[in-house]
């Protein structure tokens, strides 16, 4: 396994999860509930600085690697999971927004692993609506662990959850686009058989 300072980046942002995890659940006596809103949304805020640094630096020092493609997505996912499970434990959004986000992140690892099998790993690669469907999950996240019902007149349990609509939509289409593409790359041999 290669050490260098992308990949501990990757395993900075794992850590983070129990320390985010922990934030939430801290007695109101130690901090105001406002406090630990924005600490957890603090330390999820640099997992998500650090996810952006460390693919940064993997190509900017030439340091990339099959383990850090591989840890990296499941770092973020393992993220974007803790901190939906936990929002929903505190009904900061619904359920069935985390299962779908959930379950569409399932999916489409299954999926590229089943094509990384086939030797078609690369038409199930990262698209820009699949960018656009992570930067929308962390802003909406972000919100949400803030919770501020009057941020400066605005409603971030409202629009967190607005936004957090919006990246169920993204994440949707952007799982029917992956299994469109992958769809398209079995032979009709392929799809006869199995």
């Amino acid at each position: 396994m290669p050490w260098n300072i992308p990949i501990l980046l990757t395993w900075l942002r794992i850590v983070l999860i129990p320390v985010f995890a922990v934030i939430l659940y801290l007695p109101t006596g130690w901090l105001p509930q406002a406090g630990i809103n924005w600490a957890a949304a603090l330390v999820f805020a640099a997992a998500g600085i650090t996810d952006w640094f460390d693919g940064f630096l993997a190509r900017r020092w030439g340091q990339t690697s099959d383990f850090g493609a591989f840890l990296d997505p499941v770092a973020d996912k393992l993220m974007v999971a803790a901190a939906l499970i936990l929002l929903v434990q505190f009904n900061r959004t619904f359920a069935l927004f985390a299962i779908i986000i959930i379950g569409r992140e399932i999916t489409v690892s299954a999926l590229r692993e089943w094509m990384a099998q086939m030797g078609r790993r690369s038409s199930v690669a990262v698209v820009s609506l699949g960018k656009f469907k992570t930067a929308a999950q962390i802003a909406a996240i972000i919100m949400l662990l803030i919770n501020d019902r009057d941020f400066y007149g605005i409603d971030l349990y409202v629009w967190g959850n607005v936004l957090m609509f919006v990246a169920v939509v993204l994440t949707v289409w952007s799982m029917l686009y992956y299994l469109k593409r992958a769809w398209a790359q079995l032979s009709p041999t392929e799809t006869t058989t199995n």
